[in-house]
C-alpha cells in the first residue's frame, strides 16, 4: 500500500488503497495506476486493520466515475462526444494528491482517457472537524478541438441493496419541504428540477438513505446527500442486476450540453455526503453543524427578530404605515423592521405585481422622503432596517424593458413568455451587462443607504423559454449553467463588498432553499405560507437538511391568508419560534392582549435563541406518522440547555396521544423545566420543577392535551414550549 502524505502529487504504482476520513466517518477508494477509480467503502470510521481487511472481506468495488461509451447498460456519471464525433470515455487512475486545506483533507485523484487528451479530477474535501465529505469533479480538455459534455455529474455512491429506504422532500408553492420516505425497489428513481432559476418549490436535492429498514429519527444508520447547486438538477438512484443502489447527482444535462474548448476546464457542483448511526436527526446535527460553520452566510451569528411588511400592508406602501409598523415591533422586543414589496417605481408606479420590475428607484409619491427617511426612523425606534429586492426580474410594463429588451430571456422568432402579473420576465444572467445592472441594484441601495441590515432578495419566476438573445446560437444549451455562473459572479461581487449585510434567499417562498444559494445568503424564507399548521410540516421536512439559523418562520394573522385557517395566536408563536423568529402581520390589527403576548414570546425567544439557532435538533414525533401531533427538540453542544416542541395537529374527542420521549440529553444531569409563552391560568404540575435527563429520555413528561384558560378563550389549539436548563 502506498502512503500519500500531504501535498503530494505523484504516478501511483500498483495497489492503492485511498482514505477519505472525518473525525467519525470514512470512504475508502481504490486507486490503482492505469485501473479504474473504484469506490470500496462508505460508512463509519475504520481501523487501519479494517481498511487493511476491506477488500477481503467484500469491499463495493463500484466505479466511483463511471465513463459512458463501454458497458453502455449502467448509468453513467459523464458523457462526452469527442471532437472526432467518438462518444466513448475510457478513464483511468493517472495522479492522486491528498493535502490539508484550512481544517480539510483535499484529495484530488486525476483521471486521464486511455486515447484523448481529456481528464476529469475527481476531488474530495473531508472537514476535520465536522463529518461531511463533498466531492466534485473537474473535467478537462487538453484537445485543440472543442468536445461536447453530454453528462456530468458531481459525485456517484453505492448504497448496498437490503431493506433500505430512501427520505426526500416534494411540494409545491406554499407547500414546500413535505416528506416523502419509501423504500428503494428495482428500476430507476429519478429527483429533478428544470426550473432554471430556482430549483426547491418541488423536489429538493437532498435524500437520505436509511440502511436499516424503516426510517428512524434517533436510531439506524443513514446516509445522507445533498448537491450544493443553485440551478437545475438531477439525482437518480439505478437499481439493476447487481448487489448496489447507485446514486447518482448533479446538474441536469436536459437541453444543457456543454461545449467544453480546447483548454477549458468545467468545475460541477459539490455533492456532499454524511453518515450517521444516530438515525435521520443524527444525519440532519452532521448537515446542520457542517452548514452553519462552513456554507451558510454568517452561521455564527444569531439572527434578529424582524417584522415584514408583505402581509400586513401588501403594496400599501406609506410614510406613515412603515413609521407605525416600525415603531410596533420596537414595542413588542423586535430588532429589525423590513418594508416588502411596493416600495419603488417612477414612469410606472408599484401598485401591483405587473409592473417596475428593474426600476429600482424610490416612488417619491409613497415615501417623499426617500429610503433614507426610513432608515432613520427605524434608528429613532431603537431598530434596523431592511427592504425588499427582486433584482433578476422585469417586467414588460417597466423603464428598464423599454431601455434593454435584449437583456430579457427569449427564444430567437419567439413571443415573449409572461409570468407573474401577466406581465414579468427574466433577465438573463448570462449576459455581462446584466450581472452589472443587479450588482448596481444593491449597490447602489447601499451606497446611499450604508445603514440598510437586511435585504430581502425575491425570485418569483422560473425560466419559462429557452433562448438567450447573449449567448451565441451554436451556445444556447449554456443558458441554465450560464445563468448560474452569472448569479454566482454577482453574489460573489456583493458579498466581497458587502460582507456584513444579512441578505434572505426567497423565490416565491422556499424555491432556494438549497446549499448551493446559501453561501451568499443568510436564510431563506421557508414558503409564502404562513398557516403555523402547515408550517409544522413543511420546517419538519425542511429540518433534515437545514439548521434552524437558516428557516424563517414569522407569526401572521387569522384567517391565514393562503390557507384561511384560523389558529390560536399562542400556536403560530411556538411553531414559529422553532426557526428564525420573526413577523408577518400588521400590528395596529392586534388586540392590546395579543401584542402583549407577543412582547413576552419575543423576550422569551431571545433567551432562548442561541440553543434554537445554534443547537443540535432531535426530532422525536413525525406529524407524518398519524399519531396527530409532532415534538422536536433543540439542545445545546453542552447539553445544559434545551428546548422541547408539541404541537397538537388534530383534535378528536378522546385523544390519547403518546407520552413523548425526549432525546438528546445528558442522562447525569438534572434540568429544571419552564413553560415558556404559557397562556395557561395555572403552571403545568412540573414548572419549575427538576428531571434527570435519564428520566426525561426514558420516560418523557405528560403533556396536557388543552389549555387551561377561561371558557370563552378555549379553542382546539394546543402546543407547548418547555426550556430546560441544567442545574
Amino acid at each position: 500500500m502506498i502512503l500519500i502524505s500531504a501535498l503530494l502529487c505523484a504516478s501511483l504504482a500498483a495497489m492503492a488503497q485511498v482514505r477519505v476520513t472525518t473525525p467519525e466517518t470514512e470512504m475508502v477508494l481504490k486507486a490503482d495506476a492505469g485501473s479504474d477509480l473504484k469506490v470500496l467503502y462508505y460508512g463509519a470510521r475504520l481501523s487501519d486493520a479494517d481498511v487493511a481487511g476491506l477488500e477481503a472481506a467484500g469491499a463495493a468495488w463500484v466505479d466511483a466515475y463511471p465513463a459512458y461509451g463501454f458497458h453502455c447498460a449502467g448509468e453513467a456519471s459523464i458523457g462526452v462526444t469527442h471532437a472526432d464525433g467518438n462518444m466513448s470515455t475510457v478513464l483511468k487512475v493517472d495522479t492522486v494528491s491528498q493535502s490539508q486545506e484550512n481544517g480539510a483533507q483535499i484529495t484530488r485523484i486525476r483521471l486521464k482517457d486511455t486515447v484523448y487528451p481529456f481528464y476529469v479530477t475527481v476531488c474530495y474535501k473531508a472537514y476535520q472537524d465536522v463529518d461531511m465529505i463533498e466531492t466534485w469533479t473537474e473535467i478537462e480538455n487538453l484537445g485543440k478541438k472543442a468536445v461536447t459534455l453530454t453528462r456530468f455529474d458531481s459525485g456517484h455512491l453505492p448504497v448496498r441493496v437490503g431493506d433500505v429506504w430512501i427520505s426526500h422532500l416534494h411540494g409545491t408553492w406554499a407547500a414546500e419541504g413535505r416528506l416523502t420516505q419509501e423504500p428503494l425497489e428495482r428500476g430507476m428513481m429519478v429527483i429533478k428540477n428544470k426550473d432554471g432559476a430556482r430549483n426547491a418549490h418541488t423536489d429538493h436535492s437532498e435524500v437520505m438513505f436509511s440502511l436499516d429498514g424503516k426510517p428512524q429519527e434517533n436510531a439506524g444508520r443513514v446516509i445522507g446527500a445533498a448537491l450544493c447547486y443553485s440551478g437545475n438538477y438531477e439525482l437518480r438512484i439505478d437499481t439493476r442486476d447487481t448487489d448496489y443502489h447507485e446514486f447518482f447527482a448533479g446538474i441536469n444535462p436536459d437541453n444543457s450540453a456543454y461545449i467544453l474548448e480546447s483548454k477549458e476546464v468545467f468545475k460541477t457542483p459539490e455533492l456532499a455526503f454524511t453518515y450517521s448511526d444516530e438515525g435521520l436527526s443524527g444525519a440532519s446535527r452532521n448537515f446542520h453543524r457542517w452548514g452553519r460553520k462552513y456554507k451558510l452566510a454568517h452561521g455564527d451569528k444569531e439572527r434578529k427578530i424582524l417584522l415584514n411588511s408583505w402581509e400586513g400592508v401588501y403594496f400599501d406602501i406609506n410614510e406613515p404605515g412603515m413609521d407605525q409598523m416600525m415603531a410596533d415591533i420596537a414595542y413588542m422586543g423586535g430588532e429589525l423592521f423590513v418594508m416588502d414589496d411596493g416600495w419603488f417605481g417612477e414612469k410606472y408606479q408599484r401598485l401591483t405585481d405587473n409592473s417596475s420590475l428593474g426600476d429600482w428607484k424610490v416612488d417619491r409619491k409613497k415615501l417623499p422622503n426617500g429610503i433614507g427617511w426610513l432608515v432613520e426612523r427605524a434608528e429613532a425606534h431603537g431598530i434596523k432596517f431592511g427592504i425588499w429586492i427582486e433584482p433578476e426580474m422585469t417586467n414588460t410594463t417597466s423603464e428598464l424593458f423599454e431601455k434593454h429588451p435584449e437583456w430579457v430571456i427569449k427564444a430567437p422568432e419567439r413571443d415573449l413568455v409572461l409570468g407573474r402579473g401577466g406581465t414579468q420576465l427574466v433577465l438573463d444572467l448570462s449576459n455581462p451587462e446584466v450581472q452589472d445592472f443587479i450588482f448596481s441594484i444593491v449597490d447602489d441601495l447601499m451606497t446611499e443607504n450604508p445603514d440598510i441590515d437586511y435585504i430581502k432578495w425575491d425570485a418569483n419566476m422560473p425560466i419559462s423559454n429557452h433562448g438567450s438573445q447573449y449567448l451565441d446560437k451554436k451556445k444556447q444549451s449554456h443558458l441554465y449553467i450560464e445563468y448560474h455562473r452569472g448569479f454566482a459572479k454577482v453574489c460573489e461581487r456583493i458579498r466581497a463588498k458587502y460582507p456584513d449585510l444579512t441578505i434572505q434567499a426567497c423565490a416565491s417562498g422556499g424555491g432556494r432553499a438549497n446549499w448551493g444559494v446559501l453561501p451568499w445568503f443568510d436564510e431563506f424564507w421557508v414558503s409564502d405560507n404562513t398557516d403555523a399548521l402547515q408550517r409544522v410540516y413543511m420546517q419538519w421536512g425542511t429540518s433534515y437538511f437545514f439548521p434552524a439559523i437558516a428557516m424563517a418562520s414569522h407569526i401572521s394573522a387569522t384567517p391565514n391568508h393562503t390557507v384561511f385557517r384560523t389558529t390560536s395566536l399562542k400556536y403560530r408563536i411556538d411553531v414559529a419560534m422553532s426557526g428564525r423568529l420573526g413577523m408577518e402581520i400588521q400590528p395596529k390589527n392586534m388586540t392590546d392582549e395579543e401584542k402583549d403576548l407577543c412582547r413576552k414570546a419575543i423576550a422569551e425567544y431571545k433567551q432562548i435563541r442561541p440553543v434554537v439557532q445554534f443547537g443540535d435538533i432531535y426530532r422525536l414525533v413525525s406529524p407524518y406518522d398519524g399519531h396527530n401531533m409532532a415534538s422536536m427538540m433543540y439542545v445545546d453542544p453542552e447539553k445544559t440547555e434545551a428546548v422541547f416542541y408539541w404541537w397538537k395537529t388534530e383534535t378528536f374527542y378522546d385523544d390519547h396521544l403518546p407520552r413523548v420521549k425526549m432525546a438528546g440529553l445528558d442522562p447525569a444531569k438534572s434540568y429544571k423545566v419552564h413553560e415558556l409563552n404559557r397562556i395557561d391560568n395555572v403552571p403545568l404540575p412540573y414548572e419549575g420543577k427538576s428531571f434527570s435527563g435519564k428520566f426525561l429520555m426514558e420516560n418523557g413528561l405528560e403533556i396536557p392535551l388543552k389549555h387551561k384558560v377561561d371558557y370563552h378563550k378555549q379553542d382546539d389549539w394546543s402546543s407547548r414550549v418547555l426550556y430546560l436548563i441544567a442545574e
